[in-house]
Parts: structure tokens; C-alpha cells; sequence
């Protein structure tokens, strides 16, 4: 009886010291704070030198941690983009969640839900993983969990907007009543997707906050122009906002305690909407911003020039918080941890040579919903673009229906005959915005620009990203660069067909362009 007694007074013991142990690794599990701004590029923080916008915040994690150079996005569109976020899976890998505005096929299981699925609270504020249509088992749920938008501007309390056109959801007392009443014995995930920068911007709100003209830096690709130097410096406001609540969120962490055992990864979903920019795989379309801090592993203040992909986040993510991911698919990214624990700056030999990227249908833009596909490759000196149907118009159609029914468009480029350029009627692949209107109404003054952001393109582009990152001058015909296509092609196509691409390997090539939208639509004559 002594010994049987015995026996099972140690399995109790072995019993009760594995509990605990799960229970310590539970506990010392860092949280996540997911922050993702909408439509900002690279070059737009006050870390990268930008000379127009102050963006603290971002510094403060891009200084203590580690800022990439070299972060490129899933596809320079929010939905498909942010799919690969969650996914770990490129794009063309997700079916009608590789797109905007379709559906999301529940097979499609979000790296969020397994950080929940693991013992991690949940929080989200702002816009999470869409445009999408979630049906049954998502009803009334997102790819990045539930939000808890309570607290809005002119709702619960004072309207402190800096601009017309900024989100009324007060991002930082949602987190900030999320932690309040988080259960502290679980780890906690919180996706902050600010709706900033996204379109529409108030006209003008720079000149209240005391910005100027003379300090704008206009991209290459754009004419520089009063116009287009205020539709920047409109832009900058939206992206001091985001960081103002970022701001708030960290200052909250550390008032809690929490910020060193906090991940804090910050970046953007896509490039900025200006034409040549977001819906576009060049520089300032795919290419983000992209800072992450967590002291107690990683090493910090280092700046890192190892290209980088949306297909890294999750699978990097699961490894440092200890996940094994039970239900989602096979991820196409790399665990980039060795990156983080290094202690070396610039490029770093461990990391791979290429990230990937692309598009398919954007916005209701062209004859039938037809989109503009392209496949993308980097590294850390060339870009090449494979544009699959370059006889389409990149920008969307030149020229719109009435109506669905009707015969008759609008006129050419959507400009009425008072020579005003109205945005609805022609590129609808670009939003609408003050510069894209002064480069329409002006085309004959900028021709090259004209041509640049609306004009159609050859199947190969190429540039060299080092000497040109406003990607301008197309090398895929300059025999000198032969060599570079014959390569970058080679690794296109093969990561390509490793990751079984419709568009190469498929029986319907075309399915993309067949997937429903559930969004605004637009009709167009056969081209």
C-alpha cells in the first residue's frame, strides 16, 4: 500500500511540475502588438529622413529595434496584401483571398486565430484583413479577430480629428479599454490597423498645422508641382495621426510594464495612393516601411538591408512565441529569426537572395473586371516585372460606360468639357486624388508623366532599384542587362511554379479575373 501510495504521490508531484512549467512558459510568452498604417510607403517616416514628416513613434521602434530597408509587401493593394500577412502564402496562393474585394475561402485559416487557438488573448482595433467577404465559419469575424471600435471621435468623446477624411475610431482608448480588461495571466495579440493614409484626404489640412510647401521631397515619377506638393504634405498629416496613437499604445505598454515583453512590429500594408504607386509593383507601391522591437530577444538599434516579405511575418512570429500551427496551410515564407538575433547591420549573408510579390484585379477597373496581373521579383539590386497581360491598361481604361446598359462612355480620360478631370470616369485603378487629376489635366505640359502613370507597359520591366528607385528607366531591352533579365526570370518562374501559381501552372490561367466582387462596380467598352 506504501509503495502504491508512494507511486502515486510522484506522478501527482511529475503531474503538478509539468503544469507548472506550462504555465511559466504561458506567462513568459511576449505579447504582440500588430500596427499596420494604410498606403504608406517606405520613404515616409522621419527615421528614413523624410523631411516633411515627423513620425516618433515608428522611430522610436525602428531606433531601439531593428528597421529593414527592405521590407516588400505582398502586393501593393490592402486586401491581397494583408492576406499574405496572415497567411504566410503569397497571393496567387490564395484563391479568391489573393485578391480585393472577393471572398475568403475558409480553408484560409489566419495566423491570428492560431495565436488564439494557442492561449493568446485577441484584440483588434481598426481595419483588420479586407476588403473581404467572410462567410460561415467567419460571420461577423475578420482574418485579424474581432474589433472593438467603442470609442469614437464626436461619439463618447471629444472630436479632436486633426482633418476631414481621418477614421472617427479613437484607435488608442480601444487598446487602451482592451487592456484594461485583458485577462493578465494570458499573453495577448492586438492588430492596430489605423485606416490612415488611406484616400480621401481633406484638401488643404497641411496649411492649419503649419506645414510648407518648400520642405515637400516629390518622387520622380511625379511632376513637381504646388498641387502635388500639397496632395503630399495632405498625406503626411494622415501619417502623423497613425503615429500619434501608436504613441499613445507604447506609452501605455510602458506605463503597464508591458512594452519589454511586448513584439511591437509596425509597417504598412502597401505603397501610397498616388499614381505609379499603390496598385503597382514598383518601388513605392510594394516597398514599406518596416520596424520591430522586442529587447529580450532580439538584438536592437540595427539597421538590416536583407530584403524581406509579408510571407516571413507569421512563420517568424509562431517561432518566437513558441507556436506550432495546427490548422493553417503550408506557408511560403521564411522564419527570419536568425535575422533578428543577429548582432550585424547592413546584409547580413544568412538571409535569402529574392522576396516575390504581385497583383491581380485591384479596383473594377477594366472590360468584364478584368484585372492587371503581375508577378514581381527583388533583390537588393534589381527589380523585374513580368507584366502577364501588358496589352491592358495598367491604370484601369481610358474610358467608361454611362451605365451598364448604355453604348456610350464618357469622354476620353474622363475629362468633361470644361477640360476638368472627373476620377470615376477613367484609371479607376488609381484613386481618386488631386494629383492624379493634375496629371491628367495636364498631360500635354507633362507627357512623360502622362505616360508614365497611365500609359500602357511592355511584359518585362526592369530597374535598377540601387540607381533608380523611382523606377523609370525600364533596362528589360538594354542588352547590357541580359544577364540580370536571363536571371531573375529563372528565379521568377521557378518560385513561381514551386509555389503553383494559376497563372503558370494552373488549367484555368485566367481564374483570377472570374473570382465575384463584392464591391462597387464599373462597366467599360471591349477594348
Amino acid at each position: 500500500m506504501r509503495i502504491r501510495s508512494l507511486k502515486a504521490m510522484l506522478v501527482m508531484m511529475f503531474l503538478f511540475h509539468l503544469s507548472s512549467i506550462a504555465h511559466n512558459k504561458g506567462e513568459n510568452r511576449p505579447n504582440v502588438l500588430f500596427v499596420i498604417s494604410d498606403d504608406q510607403s517606405f520613404e515616409h517616416t522621419s527615421f528614413n529622413g523624410c523631411s516633411f514628416i515627423e513620425t516618433p513613434a515608428f522611430d522610436k521602434i525602428a531606433s531601439e529595434g531593428i528597421y529593414f530597408t527592405n521590407c516588400i509587401a505582398g502586393s501593393p493593394g490592402c486586401a491581397p496584401s494583408r492576406s499574405t500577412i496572415v497567411t504566410g502564402r503569397f497571393h496567387w496562393q490564395n484563391e479568391e483571398a489573393g485578391q480585393h474585394a472577393s471572398h475568403w475561402p475558409k480553408k484560409f485559416v489566419s495566423m491570428v486565430d492560431e495565436f488564439q487557438r494557442s492561449g493568446y488573448q485577441l484584440g483588434r482595433a481598426g481595419k483588420g484583413v479586407g476588403p473581404f467577404k467572410y462567410g460561415e465559419p467567419f460571420r461577423n469575424k475578420d482574418a485579424a479577430g474581432n474589433a472593438d471600435d467603442t470609442n469614437q471621435y464626436g461619439k463618447n468623446n471629444e472630436d479632436v480629428r486633426i482633418a476631414k477624411g481621418i477614421s472617427r475610431k479613437n484607435y488608442a482608448a480601444n487598446f487602451k479599454r482592451f487592456m484594461e480588461n485583458r485577462d493578465e495571466k494570458q499573453p495577448f495579440f492586438f492588430w492596430f490597423g489605423a485606416h490612415e493614409p488611406h484616400r480621401a484626404f481633406e484638401k488643404g489640412s497641411w496649411k492649419r498645422l503649419g506645414k510648407q510647401l518648400k520642405d515637400v521631397k516629390v518622387p520622380g515619377f511625379l511632376p513637381d508641382t504646388d498641387v502635388i506638393r500639397g496632395d503630399l504634405l495632405d498625406y503626411a498629416v494622415e501619417i502623423e495621426w497613425f503615429d500619434s496613437h501608436l504613441q499613445k499604445m507604447l506609452d501605455l505598454l510602458k506605463e503597464k510594464g508591458e512594452l519589454d515583453n511586448t513584439i511591437v512590429v509596425v509597417t504598412s500594408d502597401n505603397g501610397m495612393a498616388f499614381p505609379r504607386a499603390k496598385a503597382n509593383c514598383y518601388e513605392y507601391g510594394v516597398h514599406v516601411p518596416f520596424a520591430i522591437r522586442y529587447p529580450k530577444t532580439f538584438t536592437g538599434k540595427r539597421k538590416v538591408d536583407n530584403v524581406i516579405s509579408f510571407a516571413d511575418i507569421a512563420p517568424t512570429l509562431f517561432s518566437v512565441c513558441d507556436i506550432t500551427p495546427k490548422k493553417m496551410l503550408p506557408m511560403s515564407g521564411d522564419n527570419i529569426l536568425p535575422l533578428l538575433k543577429s548582432k550585424k547591420e547592413g546584409l547580413i549573408k544568412s538571409g535569402r537572395k529574392y522576396v516575390f510579390s504581385g497583383r491581380e484585379r485591384h479596383s473594377c477597373s477594366r472590360y468584364r473586371n478584368w484585372g492587371y496581373p503581375q508577378r514581381a521579383i527583388r533583390d537588393n539590386s534589381f527589380l523585374l516585372i513580368w507584366n502577364l497581360h501588358s496589352e491592358r491598361w495598367p491604370a484601369g481604361a481610358p474610358q467608361r460606360l454611362v451605365n451598364k446598359e448604355s453604348k456610350e462612355c464618357h469622354p476620353m480620360y474622363g475629362m468633361d468639357d470644361s477640360g476638368r478631370h472627373i476620377s470615376e470616369w477613367a484609371f479607376t485603378d488609381v484613386d481618386a486624388a488631386p494629383s492624379k487629376s493634375e496629371i491628367v489635366e495636364k498631360r500635354k505640359m507633362f507627357p512623360e508623366y502622362f505616360n508614365w502613370s497611365y500609359g500602357k507597359r511592355g511584359e518585362f520591366e526592369l530597374y535598377d532599384i540601387e540607381n533608380d528607385p523611382y523606377c523609370l528607366k525600364n533596362l528589360a531591352v538594354d542588352v547590357k542587362y541580359k544577364k540580370e533579365m536571363q536571371r531573375l526570370k529563372k528565379a521568377l518562374l521557378k518560385k513561381l511554379k514551386a509555389t503553383r501559381d494559376p497563372r503558370i501552372v494552373g488549367k484555368d490561367k485566367e481564374v483570377f479575373d472570374s473570382y465575384p466582387r463584392y464591391s462597387h462596380m464599373r462597366y467599360f467598352p471591349k477594348p
